[in-house]
């Protein structure tokens, strides 16, 4: 969900702390992690479309992240938003946390894990 809207910066110190290039939704192979950038009004529907998709994706411990503007943000999208398409897509989200100036970060585990 790469728009260009993203925190270029964030996706810099990712590919910087990996060592990899970060790669977009049409990838077709196994990855190791996902970042979903998700903005208000996009439909939550989707969006649990998406961490479905995403989480066939990733490794049994690959990290799974949703990333929303702040509050006060353009597309700031409400924490109960995210954690609603997360609980559909049978995920448990986290509190979000900053990630940058203007981004928060929820991760998302299925249910179960963590424990």
């Amino acid at each position: 969900m790469w728009d260009d809207d993203v925190d270029e910066s964030i996706r810099s110190e990712i590919e910087k702390l990996t060592g990899e290039e970060l790669v977009d939704e049409d990838y077709d192979s196994a990855i190791d992690g996902a970042i979903i950038w998700w903005r208000d009004g996009d439909d939550e529907d989707a969006l649990s479309d998406t961490i479905v998709d995403a989480s066939t994706m990733v490794g049994d411990d690959g990290p799974l992240w949703v990333l929303t503007p702040k509050p006060g943000r353009s597309g700031a999208a409400s924490s109960s938003t995210v954690q609603s398409a997360a609980k559909t897509a049978g995920m448990n989200a986290a509190t979000p946390l900053t990630v940058s100036a203007d981004w928060n970060g929820v991760r998302l585990r299925a249910f179960g894990k963590g424990r």
